[in-house]
Order: structure tokens, then C-alpha cells, then sequence
């Protein structure tokens, strides 16, 4: 029998996730004051969603827009077994990789809903995951809400069983995509990574056709403004 996959913790509340966003200096890393973050987080909290269901503590996911605070000002914050996050060496590019197919609402601060790892879609290709995804009416998350997520609940970093971020992408110069497609998983500590980084979480790259049996697909069922 398969070993049972550790599911992530519950998302705090957004006025607890506002809290540890202002403690981690997230805040002031993309410009606003603490009481902007709490303010926002204690009307979205009574908020409800595009469906009618209510939003705030109940698996909301509240993140900072990448165009406010981009992923490199975001890796170091990450945490696993104490160690800080980091990209790998050959992305310095990593704050190009924009949304893609995602409609963000405007301001700083926005929520994200239903947020899963994607474990059912292991060793799928980004090529088979992203319309599978979209059949179900969930879109990709970005790389920026996924770090997010990781901030809110570190254990949602599980060895084995991490996650791809398809949402971001990039577009090279001649208008075709790069084949790179971001990723959060645990770094092994070899090759480039340094053994320095063993156990820390990783932001790094895998290609668009390959399949990994290690990655899922995180997801999400819509992004909105707050209150």
C-alpha cells in the first residue's frame, strides 16, 4: 500500500496571515505601512467569494501582486527544517516569469481561493497539466502565490511531494515561450545548490514536456480584490 501523502496545514486567518506577512518585513519589502496589510486583511476576512461562499479564514490565501514585491525579494523569507530559501543559479531571470493566462485584481493585496498542492497530477507534463486544470475551472498559480503559500504554511513543502507553479511564465524575445516552468520543492544539498542548502526550500525550473514524479501542479479556484 502507498504511503499516505501528508496534506499542508489550514491557512490561518487573514488577519493571523497579515500578522506574519508584517513580521517577515513582506510589508515593507513592497511598500506598505502594517496598517495597510491589517487593514485589507480585517475586511477581506467577512468577505465572500464570486460564488457566494464565504471567504477569509475558510482557505483564503492573501498575497502580495508580484509586481508589488517580485519572487527573488520573496525565496529568502522561505523556511524549511530552518533553513532559508533560495533560486537556483540559472534563474536569474526569475522575476521576468509573469502571469500568463491569469487575470490579477489590481492594488498590492489581493486574495487567492482554494488553493491545492496538485498531488493527484505527480508526473504529469506542465503540456498535460495545464488543460486538465483548466477543464476543472481552476487556473495555475503563480510563483509569487505559491511562495505565499509556503510563507503561511511551510508544511505544505512536503520531500517528494511539491509543486509546480505554471501560472508564471516567460515570453523570450522572439515571442515564443521559454521552455523553463518554475517549481517550489526541497533542495538535496547537491550539484550548485551547495550542501550548505540541504533541506531548504528550492525555487528553481523543469521543463515544459518533462514529467516528475516528485512535482504536482498547485492551483486555484479564482483570485479576488478583498472586501
Amino acid at each position: 500500500m502507498p504511503d499516505t501523502i501528508p496534506l499542508p496545514s489550514p491557512l490561518p486567518s487573514l488577519v493571523a496571515q497579515a500578522d506574519r506577512l508584517i513580521d517577515l518585513g513582506v510589508a515593507e519589502l513592497a511598500g506598505l505601512s502594517a496598517d495597510e496589510v491589517r487593514s485589507f486583511a480585517a475586511k477581506a476576512d467577512g468577505g465572500t467569494t464570486e460564488s457566494g461562499a464565504e471567504g477569509g479564514a475558510e482557505g483564503s490565501l492573501l498575497a502580495v501582486h508580484p509586481g508589488a514585491l517580485p519572487a527573488s525579494a520573496l525565496a529568502p523569507l522561505l523556511r524549511h527544517a530552518e533553513r532559508p530559501g533560495f533560486v537556483v543559479t540559472d534563474m536569474p531571470d526569475v522575476d521576468l516569469f509573469a502571469p500568463t493566462g491569469v487575470e490579477l485584481p489590481d492594488g498590492p493585496l489581493y486574495l487567492v481561493d482554494g488553493a491545492d498542492r496538485g498531488d493527484r497530477m505527480s508526473n504529469w507534463s506542465p503540456d498535460e497539466a495545464l488543460p486538465a486544470l483548466t477543464a476543472e475551472g481552476r487556473t495555475p498559480m503563480l510563483l509569487t502565490e505559491g511562495m505565499h503559500w509556503v510563507l503561511q504554511t511551510p508544511d505544505v513543502l512536503v520531500r517528494n511531494h511539491c509543486f509546480m507553479t505554471i501560472g508564471s511564465r516567460l515570453r523570450k524575445a522572439n515571442g515564443s515561450w521559454d521552455a523553463r516552468t518554475p517549481a517550489i520543492w526541497i533542495s538535496n544539498g547537491t550539484g550548485r545548490d551547495g550542501r550548505e542548502r540541504r533541506d531548504a526550500p528550492k525555487i528553481g525550473w523543469c521543463w515544459w514536456n518533462n514529467r516528475h514524479t516528485w512535482l504536482g501542479f498547485a492551483s486555484t479556484t479564482g483570485r479576488r480584490p478583498g472586501a
